[in-house]
């Protein structure tokens, strides 16, 4: 019996949207995967904005939904990272993707996960829960954020060890990385915490918080200090909500583009 071949749409090109090609998928497991495409020529962004990507709908008509940029702005291709909802409008197409298919690409990459947002300081803590790891990925591969921070921090909330999405790296303090291996070597730290499953750390990051975990290792105060940290936050809606609130009551200014302060998070995703 022969295969059925399921033709799929040849996409076309628009004023805000480019068309790339699939070049590589990574399952991490049966709800969270990894992917990277070709980068035009033209396309340039800040490590740590977002996107619109996406496929074709039903009607013919683009199907798009914001990504963080998981690969730095020094990156030949782009990397992203997304769950996979069954009934979800994009990811459950999204998921089935392969190596050589094409997806559009928005030509205008924004958001205020960046350097720029955030005044001058020594230690950089990047809070991520989930796919709010994309933009850190970015950011930790970025060889200015180690000119800009003495200690680079990535602070990881999963469920589930196989969660832990580009665990290996980053552990490894990014030894592979052909910009920044020697600088993370001394620069960066990677705390992972999983709280539905035995791990080294199993609670959420306000415990680590609280128990002093977070801080292990780091030079500095075991503690936050709106005069030397700078803090990123992107995931969940609790956890960004939760530590906004602390945050600003414990002196942090929140910044923007136009306004630097000391911490920010990614408004156009929280709403």
């Amino acid at each position: 019996m022969s295969e059925v071949t399921i033709e799929k749409p040849v996409l076309e090109p628009t004023g805000a949207l480019s068309v790339e090609t699939v070049l590589s998928v990574r399952h991490w497991n049966e709800h969270l995967f990894s992917f990277r495409i070709t980068r035009p020529a033209s396309f340039r962004f800040r490590s740590g904005e977002f996107v619109m990507i996406g496929l074709q709908g039903d009607n013919g008509k683009p199907l798009l939904r914001a990504y963080s940029v998981a690969s730095p702005s020094w990156d030949e291709e782009l990397e992203f990272l997304s769950i996979k909802v069954q009934d979800g409008p994009l990811t459950s197409r999204l998921q089935l993707i392969q190596p050589g298919d094409q997806i559009y690409l928005g030509r205008k990459p924004t958001g205020t996960l960046v350097t720029d947002a955030l005044l001058p300081g020594k230690r950089l803590f990047m809070l991520s829960t989930g796919t709010g790891l994309a933009p850190f990925l970015s950011l930790s591969r970025d060889p200015d954020v180690y000119e800009f921070y003495e200690e680079v921090v990535i602070v990881h909330s999963v469920r589930r060890v196989s969660d832990l999405a580009f665990h290996d790296e980053l552990t490894g303090k990014l030894a592979d990385d052909p910009l920044v291996a020697e600088q993370a070597a001394k620069q960066f730290h990677y705390v992972p915490t999983v709280t539905r499953e035995a791990f080294r750390n199993n609670v959420r990051i306000d415990a680590l918080i609280e128990n002093g975990k977070l801080f292990e290792g780091i030079a500095g105060a075991p503690k936050f200090d709106p005069e030397t940290d700078r803090i990123m936050m992107c995931g969940s809606m609790e956890m960004i909500k939760q530590f906004g609130a602390w945050f600003e009551e414990n002196g942090f200014a929140e910044g923007s583009n136009a306004a630097p302060g000391a911490y920010v998070i990614e408004r156009a995703f929280v709403g």
